[in-house]
């Protein structure tokens, strides 16, 4: 993870970074499955955090809204993300921008790991959970 704001480069192993730990998505209150994340960067210089999350096969966030916007760049695999109450399938390349106040979920209905990339506000809301 990148803090100090020195330029520098951050080797992947195959969705993995040496020295990069893995973190629990959130506390777990049973709205998710099976979701890994880890932080990337969050230079003190920068008003966003760059995360990865990664979806196993079966897996999914919570289902959510939150006054701060997100983007996640789709980059491993493929799933789906409800927006309000449509849902639509992604995968690699796709890119999500999650307005203000839109409830949201990603999901992973696939045999492999669904892998993305959001980058986020600093400083955010917390979210509302929605439950479903």
């Amino acid at each position: 993870m990148t803090r100090d704001g020195r330029s520098r480069i951050l080797r992947s192993a195959g969705f993995r970074w040496p020295g990069v730990e893995v973190q629990a998505y959130k506390d777990d209150d049973g709205s998710f499955r099976d979701v890994t994340r880890r932080l990337l960067a969050a230079p003190e210089t920068a008003a966003f955090d760059v995360r990865y999350f990664e979806l196993a096969p079966g897996g999914h966030t919570s289902l959510e809204r939150h006054r701060h916007v997100h983007v996640v760049v789709c980059v491993r695999g493929g799933g789906r993300v409800r927006l309000d109450e449509s849902y639509d399938e992604v995968g690699s390349g796709d890119v999500v921008y999650v307005a203000p106040d839109t409830p949201h979920r990603f999901e992973n209905p696939t045999d492999e790991p669904f892998g993305f990339v959001c980058i986020v506000d600093r400083d955010r809301d917390r979210p509302v959970p929605l439950g479903g």
